[in-house]
């Protein structure tokens, strides 16, 4: 076990904040948490809801960068560095429940026409 200054320890806190307000439209929001644990060190991200997009980013590439880097980071000071971004209960409306019909429309299955009543005329319908 590698014992290091607190100054040291808390580099990669300050990268993440540094980082992260650079980033954000409510820079003076941005809050951390570090703890420490037997897998190494977790760094908990508090933002301002409307910057939740900013920070995970298209598909979640900036959040992705950010926790690349922060590894980094972490690997130089010899700890194993993770980066969790906090959800606000309710920050995200909630998703409706599909049905298959929904299912179906999405994934473009086409459902079996009402007129027809063998499986001849679906098979015709298909024009194979």
């Amino acid at each position: 076990m590698i014992i290091t200054s607190m100054a040291e320890q808390n580099v990669d806190q300050q990268f993440v904040e540094t980082v992260v307000k650079a980033l954000l439209d409510h820079p003076d929001e941005v809050k951390t948490e570090r703890t420490v644990d037997e897998m190494g060190v977790l760094i908990t991200l508090f933002i301002n809801q409307a910057d939740m997009g900013q920070i995970i980013g298209r598909s979640g590439r900036t959040a992705r960068a950010i926790r690349t880097l922060l590894r980094v980071v972490g690997a130089k000071n010899h700890a194993r560095v993770n980066l969790k971004i906090h959800e606000p209960e309710g920050s995200r409306p909630p998703r409706p429940a599909m049905g298959r019909d929904d299912r179906d429309r999405r994934y473009g299955y086409a459902a079996p026409s009402a007129n027809s009543d063998d499986a001849d005329a679906e098979v015709d319908d298909l024009r194979l």
